[in-house]
């Protein structure tokens, strides 16, 4: 069991002993940021650690309006509404654009949050072949009539892939539906700005595109947000009950957004490092024919042929000094891997370890 006895970084302490930490989704280092901690250790100074009331009653504060200031002005939207966690953050928008929508398509390897964030009356959902806007165009000329809304991921949390937005969008335009990206993973990662991936796309200023995000991921922090215009984000707030029943977010945690997103926008190349540093990783990955993914995005995952050597591998590379773990991840395709996530922070003494390790473990598991 990986039991942390530190911050995350590019290192962590686990159970006394220090690992290279190749784990978890803090892809721009920001988590453990001198200047977040300190925006993070004024909030607890001046606020307390806790509002303990909910965004609806008494737990709206200054901090609060200035996090969703700020991330509405980082995505260009008029406006921006957060909430506990981004894993809610599907959950709320289905519910909140019900009545726009009768049927419901899905990547067939969505991540769990936007299963479960289907509504309990809506009978009508279908799966799409996994990033194939072909099989979704077929889905949806088949059920010509109804008003669909289709979901995707914008960067698959396993294996790193990008959406297809170039070729989905159109396809759901076609049809004059409504797209819904989780961007989990995405934002702050894709994009000239970091925007995620509809700005990946260079997709237009739609009213009929929804992001769904998080903090915890890129941002270094936590809690769940969507960005747009007021009328949506003021539905939310009235009419949301899994907003209006959170509790709001702790005022360190709203602070740590806060400095994340001035540290994105102070550097502009930090994503673009991260992204060109996981893309010289993974071309040494593929050169040693593992099977992988080829999107430049910082998760690169080894697909293996049975869970047995996906375990082993992990279990190698952690009595070897390095975290990779090994995914037990409930979508509905099965996949045997590892999973490999790079940060901006990680060394190039690190990497070169851990190509020489998987080296190593190839030629005495997989070869000839």
């Amino acid at each position: 069991m990986i039991l942390l006895n530190s911050e995350v970084g590019n290192y962590v302490i686990s159970n006394g002993k220090k690992y290279s930490y190749f784990a978890g989704n803090n892809y721009l280092a920001l988590a453990s940021h001198p200047e977040v901690k300190a925006a993070v250790i004024r909030a607890v100074e001046k606020y307390g650690v806790n509002f303990s009331a909910s965004r609806h009653t008494t737990g709206t504060a200054d901090i609060h309006l200035e996090l969703e200031s700020v991330l509405a002005s980082f995505k260009g939207k008029e406006d921006a509404v957060v909430f506990a966690s981004g894993y809610q953050g599907n959950s709320i928008l289905l519910e909140i654009l019900k009545g726009s929508y009768s049927t419901i398509f899905i990547d067939q390897s969505a991540h769990a949050s936007i299963i479960a964030a289907i509504p309990s009356d809506v009978v009508r959902v279908m799966f799409y072949g996994h990033c194939d806007a072909d099989h979704l165009d077929y889905l949806l000329e088949y059920n010509r009539g109804s008003s669909p809304l289709v979901v995707t991921d914008g960067i698959f949390p396993l294996t790193g892939e990008i959406a297809p937005l170039n070729r989905i969008y159109p396809v759901v335009k076609k049809h004059n539906g409504i797209l819904v990206v989780d961007d989990a993973h995405s934002t702050g990662i894709l994009g000239e700005t970091g925007k995620g991936t509809p700005e990946h796309f260079s997709l237009p200023d739609d009213d009929k595109i929804f992001q769904t995000e998080t903090m915890s991921k890129a941002l270094g922090g936590y809690g769940g947000f969507i960005s747009a215009g007021r009328e949506l984000t003021e539905m939310i707030r009235e009419r949301s009950a899994t907003y209006q029943a959170s509790t709001a977010l702790p005022p360190p945690i709203a602070a740590a957004g806060i400095a994340s997103i001035a540290i994105l926008k102070a550097n502009p190349q930090l994503h673009v490092d991260l992204v060109d540093k996981a893309w010289r990783l993974r071309e040494e990955i593929a050169a040693m024919d593992f099977q992988t993914t080829h999107d430049r995005t910082p998760i690169i995952p080894i697909i293996l042929d049975t869970p047995e050597k996906a375990r082993g591998l992990s279990m190698f590379l952690e009595e070897n000094g390095v975290i990779a773990p090994f995914m037990n991840y409930p979508v509905r395709k099965e996949l045997h891997q590892i999973r490999i996530a790079v940060s901006v922070s990680h060394t190039d003494n690190q990497i070169t370890r851990l190509l020489e390790l998987l080296k190593k473990w190839k030629e005495k598991n997989e070869s000839n």
